[in-house]
């Protein structure tokens, strides 16, 4: 048994990670955490900037073409279609309409206002799926985390206790 600097809480060996032995994993990673929100626009610059390394574009593109090769997308939207089809039919009905011209993309977001070409459909109700929101990439990620999370559709059921 250890007690960790920071929480002062003893645990065992395995709940601190090797290189740093003074605080325990979940300080290490609160702060990890609190820094990465203090300097937000930082880190979004540095991953930007590291998504785009010659390497890394070579590395995506070889497994996006191994994964195509080997049919596991198209494995992963047939299980997606079998989880979800109540969203899977929203989408479709949406994207043809979006094709067919019976429904025009604004230039900004709903949200935010910002002017983008990438503009992303939200659904809040898959039984009407031409009813959406339209929030750039951004607003959409943060209206996803923050949407609740259903739990009918998990393969397990959270106890009781955990909550």
């Amino acid at each position: 048994m250890k007690t960790c600097i920071k929480c002062e809480i003893p645990k065992e060996r395995d709940g601190f990670y090797y290189t740093s032995s003074k605080k325990c994993k979940e300080c290490v990673k609160d702060e990890v955490h609190q820094n990465r929100l203090s300097k937000v626009d930082y880190y979004q610059e540095y991953d930007r900037k590291r998504a785009n390394l010659p390497h890394r574009i070579a590395l995506r593109k070889q497994v996006t073409e191994t994964w195509a090769r080997d049919g596991r997308h198209a494995a992963s939207q047939e299980r997606y279609k079998e989880k979800y089809p109540e969203k899977y039919k929203a989408h479709n009905i949406f994207h043809a309409a979006v094709r067919d011209g019976k429904i025009i993309k604004p230039e900004s977001c709903s949200t935010c206002g910002i002017k983008s070409k990438n503009l992303e459909g939200h659904h809040t109700d898959y039984s009407k799926p031409l009813d959406v929101q339209w929030l750039c990439v951004t607003c959409h990620s943060n209206t996803r985390r923050t949407y609740p999370k259903q739990t009918e559709n998990l393969p397990y059921q959270q106890s009781e206790t955990l909550l």
